[in-house]
């Protein structure tokens, strides 16, 4: 009867180390080592010599795979829209990365423009895909803002089905984030998602001026011009610090650490600045 309370002891230990090692299990540092490009919008006033430069760029990095924040085309016109496609298609033929799009308002408009988009993309407008450990969500708001319910239920089956990924990365094109944000307010429904599903980054477009905010350890960003028009004072110092200015996202995923920094293009159309995605005007 003495060895009893021994017994126990063992027992509770054993216990102890298989919950243990079970959590080890259940929670494992991601195997994330890859690298990918972000591209601003191009269209909205283009200016197609800075996406090329922006390209040159980005070939010089070698990324695993780029991702845009939408608006490629001028669009808007059903009988120009495949000839402005088939224009950047001839550009990106140079290119052999593995490209994945988010839908905006200059992509898709019509029914037409959707099945074109489709077509030239190879991608619905909203989708998902895996790249190692990570996830990545595009949601479609070329022709619904904000976030319709049908993509906002999109975006929670699909954050259900990969609640073991991580990071989490969620692309749309319309930054409407934006004012819950800057007005403090976190209870919104792209955001409570977010935080429920563990989502860590989300990145937008549209507005042509980088952006960064934050909330519940949520970093959110508005992705600028990689080739669409931003107005007077392009390369000036004072367009820089409102974030008007060219340029492409460096992203390195190593593990769960994500490391972003933002290049601006050389000169003519930039000076070349580089800086991390953090160190920009927190909130």
């Amino acid at each position: 009867m003495k060895q009893l309370p021994r017994l126990w002891m063992a027992v509770t230990l054993a216990l102890l180390f298989l919950a243990g090692l079970g959590g080890l299990v259940a929670f494992p540092e991601p195997g994330n080592d890859f690298r990918f490009s972000i591209l601003g919008d191009r269209s909205g006033a283009a200016m197609p010599q800075v996406y090329q430069r922006v390209w040159r760029e980005v070939d010089l990095l070698h990324p695993d795979f780029v991702i845009n924040v939408g608006d490629v085309i001028p669009g808007n016109d059903d009988d120009r829209a495949e000839s402005e496609w088939w224009e950047v298609e001839r550009l990106w033929a140079r290119y052999p990365y593995p490209r994945y799009f988010t839908p905006g308002n200059h992509d898709i408009w019509s029914a037409d423009s959707r099945q074109l988009y489709e077509k030239v993309t190879g991608r619905a407008p909203s989708y998902s895909f895996n790249y190692q450990d990570a996830h990545f969500t595009v949601l479609d708001t070329s022709r619904t803002r904000p976030l319709s319910d049908q993509q906002l239920k999109f975006l929670e089956e699909d954050l259900q089905r990969h609640q073991d990924r991580n990071p989490k990365f969620v692309f749309l094109h319309h930054p409407d984030w934006i004012v819950f944000l800057k007005l403090g307010s976190g209870e919104f429904p792209l955001h409570r998602l977010a935080r429920k599903y563990g989502v860590n980054y989300v990145l937008s477009g549209h507005g042509h001026q980088f952006m960064r905010l934050t909330r519940d350890g949520i970093l959110y960003l508005e992705v600028g011009s990689s080739g669409a028009g931003i107005g007077g004072g392009a390369g000036s110092d004072e367009a820089f610090a409102l974030g008007r200015f060219y340029h492409h996202l460096w992203v390195t995923v190593k593990g769960s650490k994500v490391y972003i920094t933002v290049k601006e293009i050389d000169a003519p159309y930039g000076k070349g600045r580089m800086f991390r995605a953090e160190d920009w005007g927190a909130d």
